[in-house]
C-alpha cells in the first residue's frame, strides 16, 4: 500500500499512536477512538495518514509482534510497543522513508515519561528490524492463535485461506439503488460488476467525490452483506422488517426493491447514519429505535431480516481491529443474545413468509449452530435452500452448505469478501 506521508511530523503519528492504544485496550473501538479531538483536529491529508497507518499495523500486527519479541530482551510499556509497531507499519507498508519512520517513532517516545530510556530502544529495534526488511506475513502470523486455532478446527484447509486475507486491504463494494444502472457507474467509476450486481472499486480517496454519490444512486456495503437481503426475493408492495437495522445497508436493499420497510435498532446513535442515507438516496423506511427482542407492536410481516450482533469476525479485511478486541467468552455470551433475536424475529413473520438470520462471524456458534437450533425449536419453519436458482443473488457455489444455507468465506470470491452465515427459512403455519 502507498500513503503520502503528512504534512505535520509528528501530529499525525501521535493521533495514529492514541488510536491504536485505544483499539488494543478495548476502549470502544478504532471507529469510536476516531472521535477523539486528536485526530479531529488534523487536516484531512493528516487524518487519512494516521487511519491508514493504524489500519495498516493492525493488519500486520501478528508478524509486526513476532518480529519484534524476537528483537525485545524485556518488555517495554504498551505504548512504546505501540511506537515500535507503528514505526515498523510505516517503513514497511505505507512507503514512508526509512530515515522518516525512525526518526518520528523516536520523536513519539522522547514525548513519553520518562523518555530517555526509550529512545534508544526505538532506535535500535527499528533500524535492526529495517536492515532485515519485512517480517513474512505467513497466515498463523496473522491472526491471534485462538481464532487461527478455531478457524482451522472449523474450515481445515480453508483456515489459512482465511488468515492470509487479513493482510489484503480491500477494494470499495457499492450496492445501487437502481441494478439497471449498474454498467453506467462502472464505466464512471472504472469498476467491476460482480455476481449479484453489486459494484467493487478500486480507487480510494473521498467516496462523496465519486459519481453518483451525491445522487444517492449507490451507498457502500461489502459484497457479502448484500446478499441476505438478495435472499427474500422482495417484491415492491411486500412488507418487510430490518431487525438490527443500523447501519442501513440492508434497510436501503428493502426500499430500493419497493417494499415497505420497518427498520429497527436499539441504538438512535447509530440510526442517524441510516436516516442520512435514507435522505440522500430519496428511498424510505420507517425507523424505530427498540429493542428487537421486547418490541411492542402488533405487526408480522411478510419479510423478516435478522442481521443479529456477533463478534464480526468475518469483517476483518475492512476492520481488523475486531481481531484483536474479541475474546473467546465474547462468543459464548453473543450466541445467547443471538438466539433471543431468532425467537423474537420468527413471531414476526406472516404465514407463508420468509425469515433470514445471518451474522458477519466465521464462527460456527453463531452461524451453523444457531440456525440448527432454531429450526428444533420452531418446526413451523424449514429451510428454503439457497440458491433457488442458478446464480441467485451473486451466491459463490464454494458458499453453499449441505443443508442449503450459506457459509461465505473472505476467499470465495476474487479480490476477497467479508465472512457471512446467512440461512433462508419459510413460515409454513
Amino acid at each position: 500500500m502507498s500513503e503520502q506521508a503528512p504534512s505535520d511530523g509528528l501530529a499525525a503519528r501521535e493521533a495514529a499512536l492514541h488510536l491504536l492504544d485505544a483499539t488494543l485496550a478495548r476502549k470502544g473501538g478504532l471507529e469510536e477512538a476516531q472521535g477523539s479531538s486528536a485526530f479531529a483536529r488534523l487536516e484531512p491529508r493528516d487524518r487519512a495518514f494516521a487511519r491508514a497507518l493504524v489500519m495498516a499495523t493492525l493488519r500486520h500486527l501478528g508478524p509486526i509482534d513476532r518480529a519484534l519479541n524476537a528483537r525485545l530482551t524485556r518488555e517495554p510499556p504498551g505504548r512504546v510497543r505501540h511506537i515500535l509497531r507503528l514505526g515498523a507499519a510505516q517503513a514497511f507498508w505505507l512507503d514512508v522513508p526509512d530515515f522518516a519512520a525512525v526518526n518520528t517513532s523516536v520523536g513519539m517516545a522522547e514525548a513519553e515519561r520518562p523518555s530517555k530510556p526509550f529512545k534508544g530502544l526505538v532506535n535500535a529495534i527499528l533500524r535492526r528490524m529495517i536492515a532485515d526488511g519485512p517480517p513474512p506475513s505467513d497466515p498463523e502470523a496473522l491472526a491471534p492463535a485462538w481464532l487461527y486455532a478455531r478457524w482451522l478446527a472449523s474450515y481445515g484447509e480453508d483456515g489459512p485461506r482465511i488468515a492470509a486475507k487479513i493482510a489484503e486491504e480491500p477494494a470499495t463494494d457499492l450496492s445501487l439503488r437502481d441494478p439497471a444502472e449498474a454498467d453506467e457507474l462502472a464505466a464512471a467509476m472504472e469498476a467491476e460488476v460482480l455476481p449479484g450486481g453489486s459494484l467493487r472499486v478500486r480507487q480510494r480517496g473521498d467516496i462523496t467525490g465519486w459519481p453518483g454519490y451525491a445522487d444517492g444512486r449507490w451507498w457502500v456495503q461489502d459484497a457479502a452483506a448484500a446478499i441476505p437481503t438478495r435472499l427474500l426475493n422482495l417484491q415492491p408492495g411486500e412488507t418487510a422488517l430490518d431487525l438490527c437495522a443500523a447501519p442501513g445497508g440492508k434497510t436501503l436493499q428493502m426500499a430500493a426493491a419497493g417494499a415497505s420497510v420497518v427498520a429497527l435498532d436499539r441504538s438512535a446513535p447509530r440510526l442517524r447514519r441510516l436516516k442520512e442515507n435514507l435522505d440522500r438516496t430519496g428511498l424510505t423506511a420507517e425507523v424505530v429505535v427498540a429493542d428487537a427482542a421486547d418490541w411492542r407492536d402488533p405487526r408480522a410481516f411478510d419479510a423478516v431480516l435478522l442481521d443479529a450482533p456477533c463478534a464480526s469476525t468475518g469483517t476483518f479485511r475492512r476492520n481488523p481491529d475486531v481481531l484483536w478486541a474479541v475474546q473467546p467468552a465474547d462468543i459464548a455470551k453473543l450466541s445467547g443474545v443471538q438466539t433471543r433475536l431468532l425467537d423474537a424475529a420468527a413471531a414476526r413473520v406472516n404465514p407463508g413468509g420468509r425469515l433470514v438470520y445471518c451474522v458477519c462471524s466465521l464462527e460456527k456458534e453463531e452461524g451453523e449452530g444457531q440456525a440448527a437450533e432454531f429450526l428444533k425449536r420452531h418446526p413451523e419453519f424449514t429451510t428454503a435452500p439457497a440458491p433457488a436458482l442458478p446464480g441467485e443473488a451473486g451466491i459463490q457455489e464454494a458458499s453453499v452448505t449441505r443443508q442449503g444455507w450459506l457459509r461465505m468465506l473472505p476467499h470465495h470470491l476474487p479480490g476477497g469478501m467479508d465472512g457471512f452465515f446467512a440461512a433462508r427459512f419459510v413460515r409454513n403455519l
